[in-house]
Order: C-alpha cells, then structure tokens, then sequence
C-alpha cells in the first residue's frame, strides 16, 4: 500500500508528468483529445506509461476538457461520464503501484468568448469531478485558470465533495500577477485558505519566468507549493505551434524550482517525457527545503479614483446637453468632414462622437480624427471603443495611446460583428464584452494593466456605456444598463429610436436610475434606409407608421422634409423624459444634424425664457 501523497511529500520532491495534448498533436491528432480516451485507449495508456517511465511520481487524468461546455463544442456534451470513467480507468492501468493518479479539471472560462453563467460552470465541475472520484483517483488537480473566482467557487464544491488531496493551479499573465491583476502569492494565500492541499501555477511561462514568479512568494503554513512551467514560449509554424527549449535547461531549472519551496515538479504546454525525465533528474539527490527566504522590491502601484471629471461628463451630470455622432470618413479626403465638424461646433453641439469602424466597415481612426479635433475645434470629441476589432493587446495599446493623446471620454461597446460589413476575409475578436473593457477601462484609472502591472500613473478616463431599448423586454435592457454601471459605466448613450411612445416608456422603465442617459435621435434619409434600418441593422426597429410616412413622400425634397418633422417630434418628447440629446448622424449628411441641433437648442432657449419669467427673471 502507497504511502499517502501529502506524507510524502513531507519527506520529498515528487515529479509530475508533462502535457498530454503536446505528445498527441505532436503524432498528427488534432481533434478532441477527451474523446480518445475511448476511441484510442491505447495512445492514451502509452503516454501515460511514457511519463511513469521518464520518472513521474504523479500522473494525471486525459480529463482536462472532459466537461459538458468544452465538449459541447464537438457535439459530445453527453459523454461526460463516458470519457472520465474511461480515462480514470487507463491512468490507473498504466500506473505503478507507487504512481499517485490525480483527475484533471480544467478552467473554462476564458475558454470562449461569450460569458459564462457561475452556476452554468458549478453544475458541469460537479458532474466531473462526482465521475473522477467514483472512479477511485487519489486526488483532483484543478489547473489552468484564468479566471480566479471560477477556482475559488469550484475548489470549495471539491473540498466539499471530497477529503482526498486536491492540488489547484492558477495561470499568470505575466510573472507574480494573475490575468485579473491579483498578486500570485494573494491568490495562493487564498487557495490554501479554502482547503487546496498543493497550490502552484501552471501554463503560459516557461521555467525562466515562472521561477521569477516564485521568487516572492512564500511557503505556505499547511499546503504545499507546485509548478507546472510550459516548455517555452510557443512558435506558430507551418500552421502549427511549436516549443523549443533542451532539456539540459529544464534539469539546470529543476535545481532552481527546488529552491523555491517547490515540492511537486511538473510540465504544462510543450513538454514531453524527456522533459520530465530531467526534472527528474535535476533533483535526484536534492532533499525540498523547508525554510525560504523572500525578498522581492515591489513596485508600488498607484490606487485612486480620485480623478478629475472631464468637461463632457460635467455636462452630463449638469443638465440638458446635446452629443452629435458624426463617424470619420471611409477615405482619405478630409475636408468635408471638417467642414462637417465646424458646422456642428457652431451649431452648439456639446460634443462630437465618432463611432470605431461602425456597421463593421474600415473608417479613418477615430483617435486620430479626434486629436485632431481637440486641436483645431472647441467642441469636445468622445471616440467610441468596440471590442471587435483589437485583441487584448491591442485594446491595452489603444487605451494608453488614447490617453497619452488627452482623449479621456470613451463609449465603450461590443462593436456590429464583421459579418454585416463590407469587408470579406475579416473576422470578430471579442477578447472581452463589453462589461469587461468597462471594467478594463477603470482598472486603468486605478494605474494598473490588464495584467496587473504598475502603469506608473493611473488613467482620467470616463466611460459612457451603449444602452438599447429597441428590445421586447425593457425591464431585460434596464438590468443590463445597472450591470454595466456596476462595471464602472458613467453614463449612458442608447440606439437612436423612432416611436414616441417608445420614449416614454423607456423613460418610465429607467426610473431610479442615477446615471445620465443620453436618447438617440437619427433623422431618416429615404424609404429605403428606413427598410434598411429596420430589416438589417442589429438593434434597430422602426414602427410601422415610420416606415409608411418615408414610403409616401414622393419628392426628395418631400421626403427631407417628413424626415426633419419624425425627429422633430421625437425630439420634442425626448426632450421631456430626457437629460440628454444624442443626434446622430445619417450617411454622413451632417446638414439634416445641424438643423436638429439648432431645433433643440432654440427649444432650450425659449424654455429657459419661459422658466426666466415665472421665477423673475432667475432660472
């Protein structure tokens, strides 16, 4: 009978395997690796025989995306108990009786792109974690996550479910620092905290990073510490990714992991046998240390909301305003554009918006255009930020190059997918939501990176959120709106709407909420972008009475002018439910928004009169 993992690991340092998905893919599968455990049961049993060979103490179940979510994907979101028995069943096959076989549960959000619902994620770790234990596992090891609330929440129902050794892994960013900016050694504090019996890292670093990492990290006082580095940083050739490193070079890093408190030893992503095997050998006659040491410098970070208002949001805060959206061109002939820009400035817009490629189609820089703007006009420019079209590292990019250029008011939103532009061959990126880059945003007020590193000086930003109440449910729409104010938003800028009794609805559903709310207004250019608008444009809806005023204006002229009267009389009712006017305007004919913008603000002006005499002349 073995001896217990944790009672020996007080005595030594044990090695665990490497990447299962790398030795498979490297024979030409590339398909669901899970799904082999029945299929090809005997390339399954031979890697894991491969890595009991090259040394490893502790091998682990070809179960890290066996759940329903990640198998959902390849239509076997049924097989979840199907694929766990079997793969519990060939781990113990291919074991020693001294080989601790531990049943993996991997991370899932982060997984895909759309979120996914705590509960959703809770209900498919019970059901593979409830397989892996009646199928006799000596442990779970719970690894690669990126999201650190997902491990806490599942590490409680593990702990709950079981008194068997769990190890949890987190993922980093970049050394000592979570995707989600916590401190590496907070969030080890906290797994151990919760009951996890071995707490470590794995994947995303290879050994030279990962023992940056571990540098400023204590021993725990109960639990033990794990490392599961990633054979190198991945190069994608020929389609393919590819690891490089010798193993001379992970033997000479066992010898630092050992170091560092480590006491069980393993590879992630890129790593194989041989690599195991010099781990293996790299401690062979080293004995774990028991004392260590810690002495990092740390960066100071700067924690502080306290940041100036931008005038924009003064405005909104203050009163009636009026916002125009006026999108860059699709070319490079900029003068009617500007002109464009004056003839809204004098008009007395608020401030101009510029919305980022909308409809999906490439456009001038909006950044661009709205330096240039705050160098050359009075009227403030707000750019739009959609999480279609940069990745992660191209949003962070963007929002300190946004900053650095004084262009501080944002409206953040998810951005019309690529498929309803004219531009083939491109595709969506979604990194985050839209709640997400709000929170992103905000975090950078507070000087910190996505990735948790010292910005050196936090950001001014101030973010307006896109609010749509062109929905069947409202009451839906206005919750969304309170998440997004939880996320951070300011304020609010909605889908332009077309019903007057609409606007009054909206109004009333939006009782109780603090927040400014701009109302879209667009006045209309012909029948045909009416059906447009309707049929195509994701959450735009125009009443029926709409579309039959634009289909009987016969003249061109006739047809301007039923457009003008239609946001006239929006206007006017919006104007009484609302703070704040947002005109936007149509296919670039900004001569349809000035007059608007000169009808709102003679409105003003006479209420103001009116107001001025009942209360002598004081408004």
């Amino acid at each position: 009978m073995k001896t217990p993992i944790l009672d020996e690991m007080k005595k030594r340092i044990l090695i665990g395997d490497g990447a299962m998905g790398t030795l498979l893919y490297s024979y030409g599968i590339d398909r669901c690796f899970e799904e082999l455990n029945v299929s090809h049961a005997d390339e399954i049993t031979h890697v894991h025989q491969a890595y009991i060979h090259a040394g490893a103490d502790v091998i682990q179940t070809n179960t890290y995306g066996a759940n329903t979510i990640k198998l959902a994907r390849y239509g076997l979101e049924h097989e979840v108990g199907h694929f766990n028995t079997a793969a519990v069943e060939l781990a113990k096959k291919a074991a020693n009786p001294e080989t601790y076989v531990f049943g993996t549960i991997g991370g899932v959000r982060g997984f895909q792109k759309q979120s996914l619902q705590l509960d959703e994620i809770k209900q498919s770790f019970r059901q593979q974690a409830d397989t892996l234990l009646a199928g006799g596992v000596d442990g779970l090891l719970l690894e690669t996550y990126y999201d650190f609330s997902e491990l806490c929440e599942v590490l409680k129902i593990a702990r709950k479910a079981t008194s068997l050794p769990i190890i949890a892994h987190v993922s980093m960013q970049e050394p000592g620092v979570l995707i989600s900016g916590m401190p590496l050694a907070e969030a080890l504090r906290e797994l151990e905290s919760l009951g996890a019996d071995i707490v470590g890292t794995n994947c995303r670093l290879g050994p030279f990073h990962m023992i940056q990492a571990l540098r400023g990290i204590p021993l725990p006082k109960r639990a033990f510490l794990s490392a599961y580095p990633n054979g190198s940083l991945p190069d994608y050739r020929d389609g393919k990714l590819h690891y490089e490193s010798e193993p001379g070079y992970f033997k000479k890093y066992a010898i630092d992991f050992r170091n560092e408190g480590i006491r069980l030893l393993g590879g992630c992503c890129g790593t194989t046998p041989v690599h195991i095997e010099a781990f293996k050998q790299g401690i062979s006659e080293l004995e774990p240390i028991k004392e260590k040491s810690v002495s990092k410098r740390i960066d100071r970070i700067i924690i502080s909301d306290n940041h100036p208002d931008t005038p924009l949001f003064e405005k909104a805060k203050a009163g009636r305003s009026v916002f125009v959206e006026f999108d860059t061109p699709r070319h490079l002939n900029t003068s009617g554009f500007f002109k464009g820009i004056r003839a809204i400035q004098d008009a007395g817009a608020d401030a101009v918006t510029m919305a980022d490629n909308s409809l999906a189609s490439p456009r001038i820089s909006n950044a661009a255009i709205g330096r240039l703007i705050k160098e050359k006009f009075t009227v403030p420019p707000l750019v739009h930020l959609t999480c279609r079209d940069r990745n992660l590292i191209g949003l962070q990019s963007h929002l300190m190059g946004l900053d650095v250029l004084g262009l501080h008011d944002l409206l953040v939103v998810t951005g019309d997918p690529t498929k309803i532009g004219d531009f083939p061959g491109a595709t969506s990126v979604y990194d985050v939501s839209s709640m997400e880059l709000i929170k992103l945003v905000k975090q950078f007020n507070r000087g910190i990176s996505y990735s948790g590193r010292n910005l050196r000086r936090p950001t001014h930003f101030r973010v307006a959120a896109a609010f749509n109440p062109n929905v069947r449910n409202l009451d839906r729409a206005v919750q969304r709106l309170k998440r997004k104010i939880e996320c951070g938003a300011d304020y609010f800028i909605s889908q332009p709407v077309f019903d007057r009794q609409q606007i009054v609805e909206t109004s009333e559903a939006l009782r109780g909420v603090s927040a400014p709310v701009y109302l879209g207004i667009m006045p209309l250019t012909s029948a045909r972008n009416a059906e447009f608008l309707h049929n195509e444009v994701p959450g735009i809806r125009l009443p029926d009475d709409v579309r039959d005023r634009m289909a009987n204006a016969e003249t061109e002229e006739e047809t301007r002018h039923v457009s003008m009267s239609i946001a006239k009389e929006l206007i006017d009712t919006a104007m009484e439910c609302f703070r704040g006017i947002y005109l936007i305007t149509p296919m670039g004919q900004y001569s349809m928004t000035v007059e608007l913008l000169k009808y709102v603000k003679e409105k003003e002006r006479l209420l103001h009169a009116v107001l001025g005499r009942r209360t002598g002349g004081t408004v």
